[in-house]
């Protein structure tokens, strides 16, 4: 790869994780491609990081398939895995006015699974000097989802009783922390072989949910964030509270046609007509939410929690332990 730090533009080839077609992670191959071009308002990133996700995976398998409008009918349109990134700035492009070449940033580019990966402005921040490359690239999409989650949709408040279903993965990890910190009471719902986990996030109390179902009425919760994907709308509405706000995120569960979005959309359609409020998000990373968790992690309200760090090389292994259920935390790549 040449590279012109002092410049605005960069030539040549980098080494990414690319699928030609969908499949299971034996798609994945690590190849020379072309570094991106930068396009306005666009930064180049000189990754160091890359954190892995749900939807690495999704568009990987391609499934459900109606994600298939967005990825790709016949074949990935962005054969470059990855969203997460930290990294350093390397060339900006016209109407960039944030960063400068040499800035140490972190957010969410297209392609991050990569040497090199194309950046909006405004999807990226500066990395707090604290924060290894690995911490931050764990941070921007399962930290803004729970973010969003639980304070622009979920409203939580001091003293409520908040439950976190899926609490031990990457977005759950952060909304138990985001939970405590907000003064919820919190209960934590995985599996029994991860209780212990979940309690050093901060979760007050954690059910197995093979050994009790969250729903059984013991608590009334004031509100129920949805990650994991399985229980059906009726479940999530025994679980609450009369006056209740269910949120349920991304589209996990259902069947490989729509995933989750069914079950998303008819607890969206019956929401007006009964008193609890039923919602669905689906996050969109941006600065200023960055810069919201930037400031809880300054202040030690939450820190990323990091399954293991792998090689970019090794990324097929990454996307079988995620789809495995065995993450607690990220995962994340190093370049």
């Amino acid at each position: 790869m040449q590279e012109s730090i002092g410049g605005t533009t960069t030539s040549g080839t980098m080494r990414a994780v690319v699928h030609s077609a969908y499949g299971g992670p034996g798609v994945l191959g690590l190849r020379d491609v072309p570094v991106p071009a930068v396009g306005p308002g666009e930064v180049l990133v000189r990754v160091r990081a890359a954190g892995v996700d749900r939807g690495a995976w999704h568009m990987m398998t391609g499934l459900p398939y109606l994600g298939r409008l967005a990825f790709g009918l016949r074949g990935p349109r962005h054969p470059v895995l990855g969203m997460d990134v930290a990294g350093v700035v390397v060339a900006v492009g016209g109407q960039v006015s944030r960063f400068a070449v040499g800035d140490e940033v972190f957010g969410v580019g297209r392609g991050t699974f990569a040497e090199f990966a194309t950046a909006a402005e405004g999807a990226l921040v500066r990395k707090p000097a604290p924060l290894s490359f690995a911490e931050a690239a764990a941070v921007p999409v399962s930290g803004v989802t729970a973010l969003r989650a639980l304070h622009d949709v979920g409203r939580v408040r001091e003293g409520q009783q908040v439950a976190i279903l899926g609490a031990s993965g990457g977005v759950g990890s952060f909304a138990v922390q985001l939970a405590r910190a907000a003064g919820a009471q919190v209960t934590a719902v995985c599996s029994g072989a991860k209780a212990g986990y979940v309690r050093s996030l901060g979760a007050h109390c954690v059910l197995d949910y093979a050994e009790r179902d969250f729903a059984d009425g013991r608590t009334a919760f004031d509100l129920v964030v949805d990650i994991g994907g399985s229980p059906s709308v009726a479940r999530l509405r025994r679980a609450l509270a009369g006056d209740g706000t269910a949120v349920i995120v991304g589209g996990e569960g259902g069947g490989n046609l729509t995933g989750g979005l069914n079950r998303q959309l008819g607890a969206v359609a019956l929401s007006p007509f009964v008193r609890q409020r039923l919602a669905m998000m689906f996050a969109r990373v941006r600065a200023g939410d960055l810069e919201r968790l930037v400031d809880l992690i300054g202040s030690g309200s939450v820190v990323p929690s990091i399954d293991r760090v792998l090689p970019l090389a090794r990324a097929a292994e990454a996307l079988e332990r995620l789809a495995s259920g065995a993450v607690r935390g990220k995962l994340v790549l190093t370049v």
